[in-house]
């Protein structure tokens, strides 16, 4: 073995220095003290060679038997020779000892390497010469009388010759094995301190007997060979226990659940467990080598990146008591060769299997971890998008809400694409689910890093606006949003247009995230109604406020007892002021809150699963006003509106076709007005059920026209016989000359497809007589009715005006009369309710 480490340079530098330093101080002392011997000191008998033969067998043997204990790749050997030392300049003279020592040492060193061999010699010369230095500076005298003089003053030399051994060897030992020395001194104090006071104890028992007989000293070898192996023995059994008790400490400590934990305990621990110089743990599966020492992790990457320390290695690999498991291999490095105990092999095995079960309950904990965290992700995010759903939005919005005043304003858009179902129809749903990812990314690409991006379902997304400095910003952050959406997509080679709208709402003081997109809903359909691409939330137009959402839950109640009543308002003539029709409307008479407008109540319905119910009850009351209309004469059609969603039941033209019969009458009294509402991807649910109506008789009548998305799509795939002016138009029409270009379109449009037309909303006589000249036959409005009970308006039409009854105003040219209208002027279409 070689006192240096390999591979540093600095390291061996220093070692070199200390040794020869040691070396050189040794040499000196050495020839000064053979000077001595030449000119002063010379044997007076045979029984002086005898003391320094003996002397000489005394350090001899105490060098030579010692007690090993191994730091890295380096076996350091702890010796009692500083007692013969001490033992030896108590009884003959310190230049004699000195030379005795050196050739007792060099006697007991020859099988060691050289370096060893010169540092020995020196370190335990200068250990004599201080010894002998301290006792001739006491004036030492080998005085027998005075025992504790001489206890004191043996006591003495004893600790200097202590001190120097430790000062020169401690240095030397911290160097080699790469400790520091203040550890490297402390450890084993104990086991050193009570070995210096029995060394000491028999040095001074020793002299005693030289007293009595010098023959004796002969049998102090026996005796301190006999205390050099009890004390080596507890040296290695204190050895053994720290190094079973680091073992524990280092199993303990790999029960981490972090992977990387694992790794850099294993390495630390081990470097010092087995005083090497590097550990190095690899890991198979993962292709992954973790280095380091007692300090930490050196390195840490894939396998192949060379190390510089690579004189010994003792591998062991990372498997189970079963030895059914392998994750890997444990490797200790060292450099310089070096050789395991027994001991050492067995508790490298143990940590070992200790470490391979660590790794796989890291790695378990890793996958557990990973697959907690993927369905976390999962479960907060849409798996098509990758953006936010619903959950993962109602739980962030309600947390910045909590933060709203300290982050600024919060806001929602909510965007919903218009007739995306026909994308999946026409081209698939692959296709379908390429333009909704699309679409997520050009909105992720157009929020900003504070927003929050979500997918509720279906072609529906929201973004939740953070930290605006005031609501004002919401609108202008919407329309960036979907103007994102104005450029083409370009799916399987097709570029293909997306249309949305857009609802904005400002966060609520209360009712939180929930409310919050419940308005930003109520914003998007009102977009929806009025044509426009985004809308923002006014409670003025909120038709499903808290109040409505409270009589929902009365719904049930209200038509079990019959709550629900019907209102008509009539319909005329607009050139005679007869009554040709009366449309009826809905209304609630609550107990409690008196007559609630259908605005408030319509959607809670629709929502209920009370439609079918609730529509059932407001035909029969419109098909007995008609029946009672008629049994006193008077032959009036009915008009009733029916939701979107009745049309996408089955049942529901049988329903309606069986009421008819069951009140008696013919299906052309009846008039089922449809809303623009509807979309071309909802047409192909209710075709059938709006073709039978028609082929039973039934007539159909498109209410709102111009007001939706696509008004001439729908009326082409829409059987209808008449269509239903806005009011909006009608109250603008004397005002604004595109309200009174499309009312002439529509009239137009009548004539052409021969559709009656009807006009809602006239409210002056003015606007009846521009509607008259511009060729529309019919209209109702407050010019003349409010809505009003069915057995009001048949007393109305008994009454009639101007000596005639069944007319609600007076006509606008006598019977017979020969009328100038303007040119170009045509009748616009059939009678609304005659035969064809």
């Amino acid at each position: 073995m070689t006192l240096f480490r390999q591979g540093d340079t600095e390291i061996d530098r220093q070692l070199r220095l200390l040794v020869g330093l040691v070396v050189v101080s040794a040499g000196i002392v050495l020839l000064a003290s053979l000077q001595l011997v030449l000119t002063s000191y010379t044997p007076k008998s045979l029984n002086d060679f005898a003391t320094l033969a003996t002397v000489i067998f005394m350090i001899a043997v105490g060098t030579s038997v010692k007690a090993r204990i191994r730091i890295r790749s380096t076996t350091h050997l702890i010796s009692w020779n500083e007692m013969a030392i001490v033992i030896g300049v108590a009884v003959a003279p310190t230049s004699w000892v000195v030379l005795c020592t050196g050739v007792g040492v060099a006697i007991a060193s020859l099988r060691l390497p050289p370096i060893k061999m010169v540092f020995g010699i020196g370190k335990n010369i200068l250990v004599a010469w201080a010894a002998g230095a301290t006792l001739a500076l006491l004036d030492w005298s080998r005085p027998t009388d005075d025992l504790i003089g001489l206890t004191l003053a043996l006591a003495l030399a004893y600790l200097v010759a202590a001190l120097v051994d430790d000062l020169l060897a401690i240095p030397v030992i911290a160097l080699a094995s790469g400790t520091r020395i203040s550890q490297q001194f402390r450890s084993n104090l104990d086991l050193r301190v009570g070995g210096f006071c029995v060394r000491f104890v028999v040095a001074l028992c020793t002299l005693l007997l030289l007293e009595i007989d010098t023959r004796l000293l002969l049998a102090v070898p026996p005796l301190v060979l006999s205390l050099h192996l009890a004390y080596s023995g507890r040296i290695q059994q204190r050895t053994e226990q720290q190094a079973w008790q680091r073992l524990a400490q280092t199993t303990d400590a790999l029960n981490v659940v972090e992977l990387d934990d694992v790794l850099t305990t294993a390495v630390t621990r081990a470097a010092e467990l087995f005083s090497a110089d590097e550990v190095e743990v690899e890991l198979r599966d993962a292709d992954r080598v973790v280095r380091g020492g007692a300090d930490g992790v050196t390195y840490d990457g894939p396998v192949g990146e060379p190390t510089t320390v690579q004189d010994a290695v003792v591998p062991v690999r990372l498997e189970g008591h079963d030895k059914t498991v392998d994750v890997g291999m444990l490797r200790l490095r060292f450099r310089g060769p070096v050789r395991l105990s027994e001991r050492e092999r067995y508790t490298l095995h143990t940590l070992a299997s200790a470490l391979c079960t660590a790794v796989r309950n890291a790695q378990a904990y890793a996958e557990l971890a990973r697959v907690a965290e993927a369905h976390a992700h999962d479960a907060a995010h849409d798996a098509l998008t990758g953006l936010a759903n619903r959950r993962h939005l109602l739980d962030a919005g309600n947390e910045q809400l909590h933060q709203r005043h300290a982050d600024g304003v919060s806001a929602l858009v909510l965007i919903d694409l218009n007739h995306f179902k026909e994308v999946n129809d026409t081209l698939g749903h692959a296709a379908g689910d390429q333009v909704l990812a699309a679409v997520a990314e050009r909105l992720r690409a157009a929020a900003r890093a504070d927003d929050l991006v979500a997918r509720l379902g279906g072609d529906e997304f929201a973004v939740l606006l953070r930290a605006l400095p005031a609501p004002a910003m919401a609108a202008h952050r919407a329309e960036t949003l979907l103007a994102a959406l104005h450029e083409p997509f370009d799916i399987e080679g097709m570029r293909i247009s997306v249309e949305a709208s857009g609802g904005i709402a400002v966060a609520p003081a209360t009712g939180g995230m929930v409310e919050l997109l419940r308005r930003a809903d109520v914003a998007m359909y009102q977009a929806k109604r009025a044509g426009q691409r985004i809308a923002t939330y006014a409670p003025a137009r909120d038709t499903a406020d808290l109040g409505r959402l409270t009589l929902g839950g009365e719904l049930p109640r209200a038509v079990a007892d019959h709550e629900f009543t019907v209102n008509f308002q009539p319909i005329v003539d607009l050139g005679t002021g007869e009554v040709i029709a009366a449309e009826a409307l809905a209304r609630w008479r609550h107990p409690t809150h008196g007559m609630i407008d259908p605005l408030r109540f319509l959607e809670a319905v629709e929502r209920s699963g009370l439609l079918p119910a609730f529509a059932e009850a407001i035909l029969d009351q419109a098909l007995i006003a008609a029946g009672t209309w008629r049994d006193a004469g008077f032959d009036v059609p009915v008009a009733v509106n029916v939701s979107p969603r009745s049309l996408l039941d089955a049942r529901f033209p049988g329903s309606v076709l069986a009421r008819l019969r069951a009140h008696d009458l013919p299906p052309d009294r009846l008039v089922l007005e449809l809303t623009e509402t509807l979309t071309l991807s909802q047409l192909d649910v209710v075709d059938q059920a709006l073709t039978r109506l028609r082929d039973s008789g039934v007539r159909l009548a498109l209410d709102d026209f111009g007001t939706g998305y696509s008004s001439l799509s729908l009326l082409s795939r829409i059987p209808v016989h008449e269509l239903k002016i806005d009011r909006s138009f009608v109250t603008a029409m004397e005002s604004a000359t595109e309200a009174a270009a499309i009312i002439r379109s529509t009239l137009d449009l009548g004539r052409s497809l021969d559709l009656a037309v009807v006009a809602e909303g006239v409210e002056r006589d003015a606007q009846r007589r521009a509607l008259w000249e511009l060729g529309c036959t019919a209209g109702q409005g407050h010019l003349f009715a409010r809505p009003l009970p069915a057995a009001t308006l048949l007393a109305a039409l008994q009454r009639g005006t101007d000596g005639r009854t069944g007319c609600l105003a007076v006509a606008l040219h006598d019977v017979g009369e020969v009328v100038r209208l303007p040119q170009g002027r045509r009748q616009g279409g059939r009678g609304r309710h005659q035969p064809a």
